[in-house]
């Protein structure tokens, strides 16, 4: 049963995190009333400012294309009013007409334009200029640019064609002043400020009346948690509040208060059974222990006769390995010698017909030709199985690899694979492949050059003997890489493959795909053999080639040869 106490709680909290308790102490500190107030006011303050900027903008955006507009809109009658002054060449008339506009105070310059009808470009016709505004420079060279109007800081420029009949006969430049815009914009920030500080004089008082009607509870509350924290006083209950949130608040508190009274009266109950709980669990765990003794006890035995069984097993294992050897010799050597017993035995049987024909004195020359030639044969057929069994012999005494009939020394491997390369250059024309090596010069490793170059050589013939069919576009690759620890070197020959029946076996002895054409199924037994037990390293079939046969071996740099 578990039992807890609020004060014991506090303190292992505080025991455990003393440097969590002194920094909550450190902690800046402030009230509900200004977090209130300030976040109200911030909140309000980024508003009214988003929300005055933006209305600004738009409006100012508004203003000023109506004043673009407008000046847009005097261009245009000007220019079609212009029409007859500027073929007529009738300056005085468009002078008088362009004084009418003094009283438009926006407009402050305007340029026209005719066309000369010897260089057909504009020359000045006539102008106009505002009541203390000074002329401005002729813009018959940009009257391109103004053609759309160009808008600054303080006027408005552009330029208006007078077309007449479907002719350009000249243009109208009007220069117009945003002064009006300017005022417009003082005004409405002044109107903008004002209607800011007013919203935020009235938020920061509408605040200060909420958040005296939700503090002023949560203080209640604080006070009453500090009498209880500091008095024990669980009896104490939080009145009701007119604020929801606060109101269960309240509730959930005197709940938490009511089920602390309770665990505090079963505390001592619980403190006189866990007394009780502890005497019968000591006796439980007396018990258990002599059980567990005794199961201990039991196991060990267990162990102890798994250990014989693994060892017979092991044994049994090594008779069966020493059958299958013993079986795969037996059929290996029975194979030639039955053959040499039976060339000897049909060359005996000749002889016999010889020597009763010679006896009879019935001997013919065919005969005599015909038991030469028959017995040169059987001989061929003898010598033929009695050298198949010595290769066979030769190759079950190089199984069991000597360790100690040579001794490490250093090795250049790229020497090293380029003699074995040479001294099988007999065997290589048979197939004619071609020979790529990838080894850096100067590489050494300190190892045994014997096994390695055998290794190699029986690799080589593999290729040659199973690998390959015919004599085009045979390859051979050997790549050697190395580590900090050790040195990788692939063997790769794009021919047949090795079949998937045999990938998994194809360290084992007698595995072989051209049994009774020569192979022993010896070879592959015997690379593996000297890598990993005279060289020291490991050797494996890449099963993911998909074209062709790879081998990785991987030997160690120096030092741990066996």
């Amino acid at each position: 049963m578990s039992v807890w106490d609020p004060n014991t709680l506090l303190a292992a909290a505080k025991a455990d995190h003393p440097a969590g308790i002194r920094m909550s102490k450190q902690l800046t500190k402030t009230s509900i009333r200004k977090v209130l107030i300030s976040a109200v006011m911030l909140v309000t303050a980024l508003c009214l400012s988003l929300s005055i900027s933006i209305s600004t903008y738009l409006d100012v955006k508004e203003q000023r294309q109506l004043i673009i507009n407008k000046i847009e809109m005097i261009a245009d009658i000007i220019s079609f009013n212009s029409q007859i002054t500027i073929l007529f060449d009738d300056r005085k008339t468009e002078d008088a007409r362009l004084k009418s506009f003094q009283h438009v105070d926006i407009i402050k310059n305007i340029h026209i334009y005719a066309i000369d009808d010897v260089t057909n470009k504009p020359v000045f016709f006539t102008s106009y200029n505002a009541s203390r505004t000074p002329p401005v420079p002729l813009k018959v060279n940009q009257i391109d640019e103004l053609l759309t109007p160009r808008v600054s800081e303080d006027h408005i420029e552009l330029v208006r064609p007078v077309i007449y009949e479907g002719n350009i006969e000249g243009y109208v430049y009007v220069r117009g002043g945003l002064e009006r815009l300017s005022n417009y914009i003082n005004q409405k920030i002044l109107v903008d400020i004002a209607l800011t500080l007013f919203v935020l004089v009235l938020v920061l008082l509408v605040s200060r009346g909420i958040q005296k009607r939700i503090a002023t509870p949560i203080e209640g509350l604080s006070t009453l948690l500090q009498d209880v924290s500091k008095n024990h006083n669980y009896n104490a209950r939080a009145p009701g509040s007119h604020i929801a949130e606060l109101n269960v608040l309240a509730n959930n508190l005197n709940i938490m208060l009511a089920r602390t009274e309770n665990q505090l009266e079963r505390h001592k109950a619980d403190k006189q059974e866990i007394k009780q709980l502890n005497q019968s669990l000591e006796e439980k765990v007396n018990q258990r222990t002599i059980a567990l003794r005794e199961a201990n006890q039991e196991l060990l035995n267990a162990l102890e006769r798994m250990h014989q069984y693994q060892n017979q097993i092991i044994e049994n294992e090594k008779m069966a390995s020493l059958g299958q050897m013993v079986a795969g010799v037996a059929h290996e050597v029975n194979t030639p010698i039955g053959l040499g017993i039976t060339g000897s035995t049909l060359l005996r049987d000749k002889l016999s017909d010889i020597n009763d024909a010679f006896q009879s004195k019935s001997l013919t020359s065919k005969q005599l030709e015909r038991f030469i030639g028959d017995g040169i044969e059987n001989l061929d057929l003898i010598y033929r199985n009695l050298n198949r069994a010595a290769e066979l012999v030769s190759s079950f005494k190089r199984l069991a690899v000597s360790q100690d009939l040579e001794v490490n020394s250093k090795i250049e491997l790229s020497n090293l694979l380029t003699e074995v390369v040479a001294s099988l250059r007999a065997e290589i024309a048979t197939k004619q492949p071609e020979i790529s090596i990838h080894c850096d010069k100067g590489l050494e490793i300190e190892s045994k050059a014997g096994p390695l170059q055998q290794v190699l050589e029986q690799l080589i013939s593999n290729s040659l003997l199973h690998g390959f069919k015919d004599q085009q576009n045979n390859i051979i690759n050997i790549t050697v890489t190395s580590s900090s620890e050790h040195l990788k070197l692939e063997y790769f020959d794009n021919g047949g493959g090795v079949p998937k029946a045999i990938k998994k076996r194809i360290f084992d002895p007698f595995v072989t795909t051209r049994r009774g054409e020569g192979g022993s199924g010896l070879g592959m037994h015997l690379v593996y053999n000297l890598v990993t037990q005279a060289l020291g390293g490991s050797i494996a079939l890449d099963e993911e080639c998909k074209k062709g046969a790879k081998f990785i071996i991987t030997l160690p740099l120096s030092g741990n040869v066996q």
